[in-house]
């Protein structure tokens, strides 16, 4: 008996085995189901939209439902806490644009696509001129990325200039704003190849301790040895380039790791943030020690604003952060004026303080002491600028989920800083919403208001589900007007006004058996004028639904 079921199981294993083996000798390639399955799955994505900043032009992105196998097979480098591609110099594994649609907000004609653009296109980094008459984006090859424009006026694209961007640090162009050139992050002029790894380590890792007690979070994908610290410095390593709209370029300075350039609204200043040794093997690139410097756009140094140490030591409470100057930007509403802020209970969320953070100021030509603008009792998270009279500064506590926002007036450094808002992150129902931003003459985002009145923008939870809203608020009063509320059966969201005057709202509307289209909605008169005509992306799933049954 028992020899009979031994035999009987070697039989069966050798067979199952057989099989198995000419299963996998018999396939060649991959094997993928019904088309009508694969139609399903490969069903493109909503389009994703940018309207330019003169409120003219509605760009649509096509965009793929999933990421190819060519992409997902692309090589991955893990390193200082970043994933990098090394054949193209980018991020990996990032969503990418198939194809680019033009519509004419105040036209009756469709969207157009955009020509000249190369086959199997990968696009990311869209962004207009400030005229609104260029656009400007990147475009991913196998070994590269490019800086490529399209002219509104011919919808054509075409390459901007040869060299190689690099997109380590994400986006890797800006617009001045004279909207004739953009400054570039650029893989410098002949550099070599990628270090390779050492066979024999020439020693031990040492890791050296200061003495002092500095517990730190555990990150992915750190630097492990030299070889690592030589393979970062290669692929983050850039030049400034400033490229002309007809192609010309000029190298601003000599090459560093320079994770941000961001000009100035008036376009006359760069702010640069140039990481630097020592590097950590216990913290991402983010926490290295970085320089702080204001550029001329010929690449001469007007001002270094700080030099920021290595931040391994901060606290590990949720809510710490570095000590010293962070959070650099431009006054959007400004010619050149920096702001930052600075933690005041020594970075530490878990040390009890009345006050944490303090934000300044300081205007070019950048010879002045920084002027504060607010003392804040929760960290603080941004800034929206409007005017001399009006800027929202955000804080929030993470303990408690608490946010909020403050009224002030950069021109009067004397007034009192009036709150806004103070609500629980967590409260969805009663979320005030967002405000509005538009873009201003050098195409940099600032609160768009009508009089002394913001408006804000909101999911709308609700026990029937989300129902965005648009809300009018009086920054005096403090009263709310609903302007406009989606209602069941359709999901409506509002992008932005084209008209403010005519209450003439950009909309994106859809409901369960119709696809996202987009619309202009008159706030008077309720009416609608469909501006796109997307197909539905899975026509063979309309009039499916799902039903509770109960028994």
């Amino acid at each position: 008996m028992k020899a009979y079921w031994w035999k009987s199981t070697c039989v069966f294993l050798i067979v199952v085995a057989w099989a198995a083996t000419v299963g996998v000798q018999a396939q060649e390639g991959y094997r993928v189901p019904a088309p009508a399955l694969v139609a399903l799955v490969d069903a493109p994505s909503t389009p994703g939209d940018t309207l330019s900043p003169d409120k003219k032009w509605l760009l649509l992105s096509e965009r793929p439902s999933l990421p190819s196998i060519e992409e997902l097979s692309q090589p991955e480098l893990r390193i200082a806490g970043m994933r990098i591609n090394p054949r193209t110099n980018g991020r990996s594994r990032r969503r990418y644009s198939t194809g680019l649609q033009l519509k004419s907000v105040r036209g009756d004609d469709g969207p157009a696509a955009i020509s000249g653009l190369p086959r199997n296109v990968r696009i990311r980094n869209v962004s207009f001129s400030p005229d609104s008459r260029t656009i400007a984006f990147t475009v991913t090859t196998g070994e590269r990325i490019e800086l490529w424009v399209a002219v509104v006026a011919s919808r054509r694209a075409r390459r901007l200039f040869d060299a190689r961007l690099n997109a380590v640090f994400g986006s890797p162009c800006s617009w001045l704003s004279d909207s004739h050139a953009l400054v570039c992050r650029v893989i410098p002029t002949g550099r070599g190849a990628a270090p390779e790894y050492s066979r024999v380590p020439k020693g031990p890792v040492l890791q050296e301790s200061t003495g002092h007690r500095a517990p730190v979070r555990t990150y992915q994908d750190l630097l492990k040895s030299p070889d690592d610290e030589k393979l970062f410095e290669h692929y983050a390593t850039s030049e400034v380039v400033r490229v002309s709209v007809n192609g010309s370029s000029e190298k601003l300075k000599q090459s560093g790791i320079i994770r941000r350039v961001s000009p100035s609204p008036d376009g006359k200043m760069l702010l640069v943030e140039t990481v630097h040794r020592p590097f950590s093997y216990l913290v991402p690139a983010s926490r290295f020690p970085y320089k702080v410097e204001v550029w001329d756009t010929d690449g001469r140094v007007v001002k270094e604003i700080t030099d920021r140490p290595l931040a391994d030591d901060v606290p590990i409470p949720f809510g710490s952060v570095p000590t010293g100057p962070r959070s650099f930007g431009w006054r959007a509403d400004a010619p050149a004026a920096l702001y930052w802020t600075e933690a005041q209970d020594g970075g530490n969320a878990g040390r009890k303080a009345d006050i944490r953070d303090k934000v300044f100021t300081l205007a070019a030509p950048f010879t002045g002491e920084p002027r504060p603008l607010i003392t804040l009792a929760h960290r603080y998270v941004g800034i929206q600028w409007a005017s001399d009279e009006l800027a929202l500064v955000n804080s929030f506590w993470w303990q408690t989920r608490t946010r909020r926002v403050w009224r002030i007036r950069p021109g009067n450094p004397g007034a009192k800083p009036e709150k806004i808002f103070d609500y629980s992150t967590e409260d969805r129902y009663n979320h005030p919403g967002f405000p509005l931003m538009t873009r201003n003459a050098s195409s940099h985002f600032v609160l768009l208001t009508g009089g002394d009145d913001l408006f804000l923008r909101g999911q709308g939870a609700s026990p029937q589900g989300n129902r965005p809203f648009l809300d009018r608020f009086n920054l005096s009063s403090k009263q709310t007007n609903r302007l406009f509320r989606s209602e069941a059966s359709y999901y409506e969201y509002p992008i932005d006004f084209v008209d403010i005057g005519a209450n003439t709202l950009l909309t994106r509307r859809e409901s369960v058996d119709e696809p996202a289209n987009y619309f202009l909605r008159n706030l008077d008169s309720g009416s609608l004028q469909k501006l796109t005509e997307i197909p539905h992306p899975t026509p063979q799933l309309k009039g499916v639904y799902k039903e509770l049954i109960k028994y």
